[in-house]
């Protein structure tokens, strides 16, 4: 068939038969396919990973928190609440009373190390440092400092799922070690319908998914550890000003007054939110 119409095209058309020669030989090659399989270039490709949904929340509470305090790292251990500051200098590892904001006891790092993530397990805290390669080892009992373990990537958020740490780095990587011997167990890349999620920070493990901050940013992504993909988000967006009418200033916020710490207390559900050289600490519990 197609045969015939070449030829007559080429005795009737001569002028036009290039053009015409080509859009046969496409319409033979792909008279038996189905046209949905072709995509064209120009046209991206829709991600597999769903948008994340709002997460609700209500705020239970509001209460004091020391604006000195550079917060790295948040956690509510057995009713009571610790604390991990940044800054060279300024750097620490505090026992806070919830209700006043008051630091019951505090471990001031040696000057030359900056500070960042905590979490506590197995009667262990564990607390990072930005750029020094270590993580500190203290008792729970006492905060006594008991050993340093090396870190090859910066150190930025800690928390753990009961059997591993989990480390952020700021970028859209978690980390997965084994607590005795810091092992590597696994590297779990996060995306979000939009690619890659970058700027990982302060972070906490809550009924099953990772809670992170995201640095300079106003909200906390909710993260599935089995895929990586975030599936939800908090909208912390001048949250100080619309419920205690306190307004963190653009000067503030360029020298860190940012959103960064979470802590979750599992036996009621409570979670703890604050940030750097935030006035207040809330108290929220998820819709």
């Amino acid at each position: 068939m197609f045969g015939n119409l070449i030829f007559a095209a080429m005795r009737y058309f001569p002028k036009r038969i290039g053009s015409l020669l080509v859009i046969l030989a496409f319409l033979a090659c792909n008279g038996n396919n189905n046209s949905s399989d072709y995509t064209p270039s120009d046209i991206p490709a829709k991600s597999a990973i769903p948008p994340p949904v709002n997460v609700g929340y209500q705020v239970l509470n509001i209460y004091p928190h020391d604006t000195n305090a550079f917060t790295q790292g948040l956690v509510f251990h057995n009713n009571q609440l610790y604390e991990g500051t940044g800054q060279k200098g300024e750097s620490s590892l505090r026992k806070v009373d919830l209700k006043t904001g008051r630091v019951e006891k505090r471990i001031d790092l040696e000057a030359s190390l900056f500070g960042e993530g905590v979490t506590i397990l197995n009667d262990t805290i564990y607390q990072l440092t930005w750029e020094e390669h270590m993580i500190l080892i203290y008792t729970l009992k006492d905060m006594k400092l008991v050993r340093r373990e090396y870190w090859p990537n910066e150190g930025w958020g800690i928390t753990h799922d009961s059997t591993n740490l989990i480390i952020s780095d700021g970028t859209d990587k978690l980390y997965f070690l084994r607590p005795g011997d810091f092992r590597l167990q696994k590297v779990l890349n996060v995306n979000s319908n939009a690619g890659p999620v970058n700027k990982l920070n302060e972070l906490e493990y809550i009924d099953g998914y990772v809670y992170a901050n995201q640095w300079g940013e106003d909200h906390i992504l909710k993260i599935d550890p089995s895929t990586g993909f975030v599936t939800g988000v908090l909208n912390f967006k001048d949250a100080l000003k619309k419920l205690v009418n306190i307004n963190i200033d653009k000067q503030a916020v360029e020298e860190g007054a940012v959103l960064n710490g979470i802590a979750w207390d599992p036996a009621t559900g409570r979670i703890f939110v604050t940030g750097k050289r935030w006035p207040k600490l809330l108290e929220i519990k998820l819709n």
